[in-house]
Order: structure tokens, then C-alpha cells, then sequence
């Protein structure tokens, strides 16, 4: 089977997707493997180099898998990658995130972020975003609604204290295990829903991926109404919504509009701010979490 890196302007803009994928994925391991030297991850340069970053027999060996099959999926031959495989291509080619992705993509598999619960971390700089907008509460979830930072307001709100919390704290988790009388959401009948049908958007960019299988039957399991939740189907898109909370800290209802904001260099994550949507609910802002912010 010949080199599909040599298919004429036609054949590249004709065909399947699939099919014109492969040859934009051959050209990005080329300049990806280019950048990287033998330096880079602890090999001897060499006097006689032709490329000036790594070889291909070198990226095989470094990642684990066969010359023949490395070279056939840099010339953008129609073969199969596994997750793991790519994984492992992209760590010896010191792929960044969004770079991860893009591979994935060209490649035809399924996207998935390796690190699971505890592997992506919020730049300062973003957590800076949160604590510069109280006493508005803010939020960093991804899209299984993991805590991934907050501001104080945020944890006031909801009521989160250190050591109350497995080690990524969830917002789900939170309104769903948590007494009614206590749950902060006021009207747990209507919201609930939607949150749930957000989660199921978000869910089927990672169907059978163990981390999410594992979230949601260890939610159904504990929460017959998260089940029955979820074996409904429905499916929304994150978005601006008025929510109602009572607020222990203040003895007051709250009703907050959710604003959602796309972060930069973090996939399928937000930002989430909840400002008053009326005047006593910014009087009862004011004294919301007061506590000294931490990420």
C-alpha cells in the first residue's frame, strides 16, 4: 500500500472525513517529532542526524510500539490506534493538551482526557478570575460538574468545608446525597433535571471511558432519583439559567442568573458565575463567604 502523504490537492479535498484527515495527521507528527530533540528526552545526539528532532524508530521505541506501525501512522495509513497508544505517542512528542486532542482527532478515536478525576489543574491566573468577582460565587466545572476551583462565596453557599469532601469535590455529588432540608438548591425538581440532562450532553463525548462510567453508576447507586434522572435521556447544552438557593450563612433565598464562561487551553471546562437577579438577593451578597479565598 503506498504512502498516502503523496495524494494529489484533489484527493485531499475530496472523500471521507476519515480519508482526509490522514494526510493533515501524517504532516503533524512530522513537525511534532521535529521539535522534540534526542536531548529532550535523555538520547545521545549523534554526529549524523538528517532530521533535526527525533527519528521515527526513536518515537517507536520511546513510546513502546513497533517501527512498522509508528511509520505507517505517520505516513497516514488507514490503521487502527488505541487510546493507550496515542497516549503514549503523545508523551513522547511532549504533546500539550490541546495538541492531545487535535491527534485524537486526525486519528479517529474518541477523545478523552488521560489524567481522569484529578488531572486537570486550574493556572492561577484563573483562580484569580474567581476571587476577583466576589462577592459573586464562582466556579470552575468540567463536564461531569467536578469542583475544579471556587471562590469563598461559591463555598459558602454550598456549604463546602475541608475534609467534608472526597478529594474532587462535586457539585452533583453535593445536591444529590445531601439531605432536602439541607440540599441549597431551593427548587430541587426543576433544576436537578437540567443538571442532569447537562451531564448527559457532556457524557456522550465519553461513552465506555471508565472514569465516567464509574461516576455515574456509583451516583445512580446511591441516588434512586439521579437514576431515574438519567435513564430519562434528556440532553441540554450548558447555558444561562435563574436559579433559586437558600443560604445558610445568610438566612436568605437567593436568586442568581449562571452565567457559563469557555476557559482557554482547558476542553469542555467553565467557568461559572452566578450574579443576583434581583435587589435583595445583592443585599444578602454582600456577607456572603467572607472566609479568606483558596484555591
Amino acid at each position: 500500500m503506498g504512502d498516502v502523504t503523496t495524494m494529489t490537492t484533489t484527493e485531499r479535498t475530496t472523500g471521507r472525513p476519515q480519508d482526509r484527515r490522514r494526510p493533515e495527521l501524517a504532516a503533524f507528527l512530522r513537525g511534532r517529532r521535529a521539535r522534540v530533540t534526542p536531548q529532550d528526552v535523555g538520547m545521545p545526539g549523534g554526529p549524523r542526524r538528517r532530521t533535526p528532532g527525533l527519528r521515527r524508530e526513536e518515537v517507536a521505541q520511546l513510546s513502546g510500539v513497533g517501527v512498522t506501525w509508528y511509520t505507517w501512522l505517520e505516513q497516514g495509513r488507514p490503521i487502527n490506534a488505541s487510546p493507550q497508544v496515542l497516549d503514549a505517542v503523545a508523551r513522547t512528542l511532549r504533546l500539550d493538551l490541546p495538541e492531545r486532542e487535535h491527534l485524537y482527532h486526525l486519528a479517529d478515536v474518541p477523545f478523552s482526557p488521560a489524567h481522569e478525576d484529578t488531572g486537570q489543574s486550574v493556572r492561577p491566573e484563573v483562580q484569580g478570575v474567581l476571587d476577583a468577582v466576589a462577592p459573586l460565587p464562582a466556579v470552575v466545572y468540567n463536564g461531569r460538574f467536578d469542583l475544579l476551583a471556587t471562590n469563598a462565596p461559591y463555598r459558602a453557599l454550598f456549604i463546602l468545608r475541608p475534609g467534608t469532601q472526597p478529594p474532587v469535590p462535586n457539585a452533583l455529588r453535593t445536591l444529590f446525597l445531601a439531605p432536602e432540608a439541607t440540599c441549597p438548591l431551593v427548587h430541587r425538581e426543576t433544576e436537578l433535571p437540567v443538571m442532569v440532562a447537562t451531564l448527559r450532553s457532556a457524557y456522550g463525548r465519553h461513552v465506555g471511558e471508565p472514569v465516567w462510567e464509574r461516576f455515574i453508576g456509583e451516583l445512580a447507586a446511591a441516588s434512586p432519583y439521579f437514576a431515574e434522572l438519567w435513564e430519562s435521556g434528556d440532553v441540554v447544552p450548558p447555558g444561562s439559567r435563574v436559579k433559586t438557593f437558600r443560604c445558610v450563612e445568610t438566612s436568605g433565598v437567593l436568586r442568581m442568573t449562571s452565567t457559563s464562561l469557555s476557559i482557554d487551553g482547558m476542553p469542555e471546562c467553565r467557568i461559572v458565575v452566578y450574579s443576583p437577579a434581583d435587589d435583595d438577593t445583592r443585599t444578602h451578597l454582600t456577607c456572603l463567604g467572607n472566609e479568606k479565598s483558596r484555591p
